[in-house]
Protein backbone atom coordinates (compact mmCIF):
# COMPACT_ATOMS: atom_id res chain seq x y z
CA UNK A 1 0.00 0.00 0.00
CA UNK A 2 2.84 2.31 0.63
CA UNK A 3 4.77 1.72 -2.18
CA UNK A 4 1.68 2.47 -4.25
CA UNK A 5 0.91 5.67 -2.60
CA UNK A 6 4.65 6.93 -3.20
CA UNK A 7 4.24 5.63 -6.91
CA UNK A 8 1.31 7.80 -7.04
CA UNK A 9 2.66 10.71 -5.75
CA UNK A 10 5.76 10.15 -8.17
CA UNK A 11 3.40 10.46 -10.61
CA UNK A 12 1.35 13.46 -9.83
CA UNK A 13 5.24 15.19 -9.05
CA UNK A 14 6.14 14.19 -13.04
CA UNK A 15 2.99 15.47 -14.31
CA UNK A 16 2.64 19.15 -12.30
CA UNK A 17 6.19 19.09 -13.58
CA UNK A 18 4.96 19.34 -17.37
CA UNK A 19 3.85 22.39 -18.96
CA UNK A 20 1.27 24.01 -18.03
CA UNK A 21 -2.11 23.18 -20.14
CA UNK A 22 -3.75 26.47 -21.67
CA UNK A 23 -0.47 27.70 -23.98
CA UNK A 24 0.07 27.72 -27.50
CA UNK A 25 2.70 25.08 -28.83
CA UNK A 26 3.89 25.08 -32.03
CA UNK A 27 6.20 23.86 -34.50
CA UNK A 28 6.92 20.83 -36.77
CA UNK A 29 5.15 17.98 -35.99
CA UNK A 30 5.53 13.97 -35.78
CA UNK A 31 2.20 12.43 -36.70
CA UNK A 32 1.61 9.61 -34.14
CA UNK A 33 -2.14 8.52 -35.34
CA UNK A 34 -5.14 9.47 -36.50
CA UNK A 35 -5.70 11.72 -34.06
CA UNK A 36 -2.52 12.43 -31.64
CA UNK A 37 0.66 14.28 -32.64
CA UNK A 38 3.81 15.43 -31.06
CA UNK A 39 5.11 18.96 -31.36
CA UNK A 40 8.29 20.24 -29.42
CA UNK A 41 8.42 17.11 -27.53
CA UNK A 42 4.78 17.39 -26.43
CA UNK A 43 2.27 14.22 -27.36
CA UNK A 44 -0.98 15.75 -28.11
CA UNK A 45 -4.38 14.55 -28.58
CA UNK A 46 -6.82 16.30 -30.78
CA UNK A 47 -9.90 17.84 -28.79
CA UNK A 48 -13.08 16.58 -29.30
CA UNK A 49 -12.60 13.81 -32.21
CA UNK A 50 -11.46 10.24 -32.30
CA UNK A 51 -9.83 8.57 -35.34
CA UNK A 52 -10.10 4.58 -35.75
CA UNK A 53 -7.03 3.18 -33.79
CA UNK A 54 -3.85 1.89 -35.95
CA UNK A 55 -4.71 -1.46 -35.68
CA UNK A 56 -8.30 -0.49 -36.75
CA UNK A 57 -9.65 -2.41 -39.97
CA UNK A 58 -12.81 -1.41 -41.38
CA UNK A 59 -14.89 -2.53 -44.38
CA UNK A 60 -14.62 -0.24 -47.98
CA UNK A 61 -17.22 0.65 -50.01
CA UNK A 62 -16.80 -2.37 -52.34
CA UNK A 63 -17.24 -4.34 -48.47
CA UNK A 64 -12.72 -5.11 -48.33
CA UNK A 65 -11.39 -4.61 -45.38
CA UNK A 66 -8.55 -2.15 -45.32
CA UNK A 67 -6.38 -0.50 -41.83
CA UNK A 68 -8.85 2.79 -41.40
CA UNK A 69 -6.34 3.73 -39.24
CA UNK A 70 -3.63 3.38 -40.62
CA UNK A 71 -5.66 5.50 -43.32
CA UNK A 72 -6.60 7.94 -41.14
CA UNK A 73 -2.93 8.45 -39.98
CA UNK A 74 -1.90 8.96 -43.63
CA UNK A 75 -4.92 11.63 -44.22
CA UNK A 76 -3.70 14.03 -41.61
CA UNK A 77 -0.27 13.59 -42.26
CA UNK A 78 -1.29 14.64 -45.75
CA UNK A 79 -3.30 17.78 -44.15
CA UNK A 80 -0.27 19.04 -42.28
CA UNK A 81 1.92 18.53 -45.43
CA UNK A 82 5.47 20.14 -44.93
CA UNK A 83 3.65 23.01 -42.51
CA UNK A 84 4.28 23.44 -38.80
CA UNK A 85 1.55 23.34 -36.22
CA UNK A 86 -0.06 25.75 -34.16
CA UNK A 87 -1.85 23.94 -31.13
CA UNK A 88 -3.83 25.52 -28.26
CA UNK A 89 -3.87 23.30 -25.33
CA UNK A 90 -6.63 22.99 -22.80
CA UNK A 91 -5.70 20.83 -20.56
CA UNK A 92 -3.89 17.08 -20.02
CA UNK A 93 -5.84 13.78 -20.37
CA UNK A 94 -5.01 10.66 -17.99
CA UNK A 95 -2.16 9.76 -19.76
CA UNK A 96 -0.43 12.90 -19.71
CA UNK A 97 -1.40 14.14 -23.24
CA UNK A 98 -1.89 18.12 -24.11
CA UNK A 99 -5.41 18.01 -25.30
CA UNK A 100 -5.62 20.85 -28.24
CA UNK A 101 -7.09 22.26 -31.20
CA UNK A 102 -4.41 21.92 -33.52
CA UNK A 103 -4.07 24.36 -37.18
CA UNK A 104 -1.74 25.00 -39.87
CA UNK A 105 -2.68 28.15 -41.78
CA UNK A 106 -5.57 28.33 -42.17
CA UNK A 107 -6.90 24.45 -41.70
CA UNK A 108 -8.23 23.93 -38.47
CA UNK A 109 -7.16 20.41 -37.95
CA UNK A 110 -9.28 18.75 -35.69
CA UNK A 111 -12.38 19.61 -37.58
CA UNK A 112 -10.81 18.76 -41.53
CA UNK A 113 -10.04 15.43 -40.42
CA UNK A 114 -13.91 15.23 -38.99
CA UNK A 115 -14.72 17.01 -42.37
CA UNK A 116 -13.26 14.90 -44.34
CA UNK A 117 -15.05 11.27 -42.72
CA UNK A 118 -10.93 10.13 -41.38
CA UNK A 119 -12.03 10.57 -37.45
CA UNK A 120 -15.67 11.26 -35.72
CA UNK A 121 -16.98 13.70 -33.31
CA UNK A 122 -15.67 12.55 -29.69
CA UNK A 123 -19.29 13.80 -28.32
CA UNK A 124 -17.91 11.74 -24.83
CA UNK A 125 -15.97 15.17 -24.47
CA UNK A 126 -17.04 17.93 -26.95
CA UNK A 127 -20.13 18.81 -29.17
CA UNK A 128 -18.01 20.70 -31.19
CA UNK A 129 -17.89 18.85 -34.37
CA UNK A 130 -21.11 17.09 -34.70
CA UNK A 131 -22.36 19.08 -37.37
CA UNK A 132 -19.28 18.20 -39.59
CA UNK A 133 -19.53 14.57 -38.98
CA UNK A 134 -23.21 14.83 -40.30
CA UNK A 135 -21.98 16.57 -43.45
CA UNK A 136 -18.84 13.64 -44.03
CA UNK A 137 -22.03 11.25 -43.13
CA UNK A 138 -24.33 12.43 -46.29
CA UNK A 139 -21.74 12.58 -48.61
CA UNK A 140 -20.30 9.35 -47.73
CA UNK A 141 -16.35 10.57 -47.17
CA UNK A 142 -13.77 8.79 -45.68
CA UNK A 143 -14.90 5.80 -42.77
CA UNK A 144 -18.40 6.77 -44.15
CA UNK A 145 -17.66 5.03 -47.78
CA UNK A 146 -18.22 1.60 -46.33
CA UNK A 147 -18.86 0.41 -42.64
CA UNK A 148 -16.34 0.77 -39.36
CA UNK A 149 -16.74 0.51 -35.87
CA UNK A 150 -16.35 3.72 -34.13
CA UNK A 151 -13.08 4.24 -32.42
CA UNK A 152 -14.05 4.21 -28.34
CA UNK A 153 -16.72 1.02 -29.35
CA UNK A 154 -13.55 -0.61 -31.05
CA UNK A 155 -11.03 -0.37 -28.09
CA UNK A 156 -13.73 -1.06 -25.39
CA UNK A 157 -14.07 -4.72 -27.75
CA UNK A 158 -10.71 -5.11 -27.31
CA UNK A 159 -9.89 -4.82 -23.92
CA UNK A 160 -13.07 -7.50 -23.42
CA UNK A 161 -11.03 -9.55 -25.43
CA UNK A 162 -14.14 -9.77 -28.61
CA UNK A 163 -13.14 -9.39 -32.23
CA UNK A 164 -16.83 -8.84 -33.14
Amino acid sequence: MKASIQALAAILVFFSALPVAGGEISGPPKVIDGDTVEVAGERIRLHGIDAPEMRQDCTGPQGLPYSCGKKSKAHLSQIIGLHELICQATKRDRYGRLIATCTTVPIQINARLVRDGWALAYRKYSPDYQELEQQAQQEGLGLWQGSFTPPWTWRLQQRRGSHE
